[in-house]
């Protein structure tokens, strides 16, 4: 318990921890399954949420990256499982019903290979000793040998490789020991070998499953001056190169006193929170960085980067939303993937209008300044200006007249002054108006 104590806390620290909703096949006679609901949280590709085991095998470490908790100069204790206690302790707590996988993330001891090899044990003793059928993501190890990284993506669900910071120079003056190169071969290699499984896979009569999750990675956000154009832009050729599911963003937390790093900060969050909504819009609604940002620039605090977007291109809006096509409809703050779709589906039935909207759930409180319904806004005081729209998407004085005059209840209101008067009382009991 008292490692289980170390080697948990040490693990908070990583970020990409989102189950796949992988669906390994159920061997009979095993316990556990990977698309069943289920201390940590992820979600299975039903939406259900299943809780993982995360922990580090080991938080002792050969390298000396400024920024991590566990390096080797930074004063800890520190601790060690063994694959016997590791499996074992999975087993019993899934057995109590705490969780339904394992996130299992390490340190380098003594050499990536070694590693790696006393991970591939663990794997090994909880597919086959235990039979355990359910979700695990292995992050993997840089540097380890290419049949060890093999033979582990045949036993998990989902492998990730972090590629840590957005520049090489970064990882040059905070990360000595790592290259860009050391962390891009294993994601290339893990996208080779899923491919190549997937082709076999189809001539063959019992499938193969090599990582059938995919892979992902993390980044940390604020340990480095790369501007918000850069991260999104590896973000996007990652995505396109390496097939990547996710790319996750960690916002720095100081652990370290290094120089290069910054000093006496608050964790970006509200940063790592726009960059997680532009890597949606890369994801699902078509934009590409160059879109969303301009270089060296970074997102707006104040707006959500489809907003910002929308803003910078005025001469494209209103959009009338009986007509527009499906791609227009995405790029309409405050229509999302699954409202565009309902839109699209009701339209041919009706002529829609900002009632209709409101029923399909589309947030009318970014999208009314962008769209038309039958060629009229949504306000008759609307007007189609930068300032304008800026001023009521950010919530300053310069609202909108039938937003400005809204109240908000309080506790602490003048209730007297809002109920009506007893005539008025009266009529309403009776039933006269």
């Amino acid at each position: 318990m008292e490692k289980l104590q170390i080697l948990a806390d040490s693990a908070k620290y990583d970020a990409s921890c989102s189950s796949s909703g992988s669906e390994r096949s159920f061997n009979y006679g095993g316990i556990g399954a990977p698309t069943q609901a289920g201390c940590c949280h992820a979600f299975s590709k039903d939406g259900r949420c299943i809780s993982l085991l995360k922990v580090l095998f080991t938080n002792y470490c050969i390298n000396d990256c400024k920024y991590c908790q566990n390096r080797v100069s930074n004063d800890i204790p520190r601790a060690s499982f063994t694959p016997e206690e590791l499996s074992a302790l999975c087993i019993d707590f899934y057995r109590r019903n705490y969780i339904e996988g394992l996130f299992l993330s390490s340190g380098i001891i003594k050499s990536p290979d070694y590693t790696a090899e006393l991970i591939l044990k663990t794997l090994k003793l909880l597919r086959f000793n235990y039979k355990f059928n359910g979700y695990i993501h292995v992050k993997g190890i840089p540097g380890a040998s290419e049949i060890l990284l093999r033979e582990i993506g045949f036993l998990a669900d989902r492998m990730s490789v972090n590629i840590e910071l957005p520049s090489e120079a970064g990882l040059k003056m905070l990360a000595p020991q790592k290259t860009r190169q050391s962390v891009l071969r294993p994601m290339q290699f893990i996208k080779d070998t899923i491919t190549e499984v997937k082709e076999s896979s189809l001539t063959v009569k019992n499938k193969l499953h090599f990582v059938p999750g995919g892979q992902s990675t993390q980044m940390i956000i604020g340990a480095t001056n790369d501007s918000d154009y850069k991260i999104l832009s590896l973000t996007e050729a990652l995505y396109n190169k390496y097939s990547l599911k996710r790319v996750y963003f960690s916002a720095y937390i100081p652990v370290g006193n290094h120089p290069a790093l910054p000093k006496d900060i608050n964790p970006p969050l509200l940063r790592e929170h726009r960059l997680y909504q532009a890597d949606w819009l890369l994801r699902f609604y078509g934009f590409h960085t160059d879109e969303i940002l301009d270089e060296n620039a970074s997102l707006d605090p104040l707006l959500d980067p489809k907003s910002n977007w929308a803003m910078k291109n005025l001469h494209l809006f209103p959009v009338e939303i009986n007509r527009a096509p499906y791609e227009m409809l995405l790029r309409v703050p405050g229509i999302g993937v699954t409202c565009a779709k309902r839109i699209v589906t009701a339209r041919r039935v009706r002529s829609l209008d900002f009632e209709a909207l409101k029923k399909l759930r589309v947030v009318l409180k970014r999208a009314a300044y962008f769209i038309t319904c039958n060629g009229k806004y949504m306000y008759s005081a609307f007007k189609m200006d930068y300032s304008f729209i800026y001023s009521a998407l950010t919530h300053s004085s310069a609202m909108l007249p039938a937003i400005q005059n809204a109240q908000q209840l309080s506790f602490f209101s003048n209730y007297d002054s809002l109920l009506p008067p007893p005539a008025e009382k009266l009529t309403s009991v009776i039933g006269e108006f």
